[in-house]
């Protein structure tokens, strides 16, 4: 985590020197290059990881966000940034593979509501294990006020890039 903090707080340094003394800036000294690197080098590990039990990343995380007593697909599709047509076809597969059922809401016709089965709750109980000891290790290896700056930065860009989303929508 303390590497990827500083990877990010290098990659804004040229940002704001080029503000002030109008340098060409390098493509791969942009926050965007190291968070895209870092998030494509996170997906082949996990991916890696999660093939040695038949799943992938996407559907670790959905295992992962499912509550015992059940999580809508939409709310999933929120959590994950994901589109609901392209979660029904992962949804379908994890169905056939027989880690979820999926339930309609008594309540609301609309709604479904996706429960996991013992053996989705094994693959959860795996996929759960990997991610947080792979952020054990990063908590090793930094110190927490790395962490904080680190969560503070995405947080900021997160919050950034949703208001150009909605302004680019408008």
């Amino acid at each position: 985590m303390r590497t990827i903090f500083i990877v990010l707080l290098y990659a804004c340094v040229p940002y704001f020197n080029n503000l002030i003394i109008d340098v060409p800036m390098n493509l791969n000294d942009t926050v965007e290059f190291y968070i895209r690197t870092t998030s494509l080098a996170l997906s082949r590990m996990y991916n890696a990881i999660a093939a040695d039990y038949g799943i992938t990343q996407t559907v670790g995380y959905i295992l992962i966000y499912v509550k015992k007593d059940g999580t809508s697909s939409s709310k999933i599709a929120n959590l994950l940034g994901m589109k609901k047509s392209s979660l029904t076809r992962i949804l379908q597969k994890m169905e056939d593979d027989g880690c979820i059922t999926r339930q309609v809401d008594k309540s609301d016709k609309r709604i479904v509501n996706i429960f996991l089965t013992k053996k989705g709750v094994e693959r959860r109980r795996i996929a759960k294990k990997t991610v947080l000891e792979f952020n054990a290790k990063l908590t090793e290896l930094t110190d927490e006020k790395d962490l904080k700056s680190f969560a503070k930065v995405s947080k900021l860009i997160g919050e950034l890039t949703q208001e150009k989303l909605e302004n680019t929508q408008k």
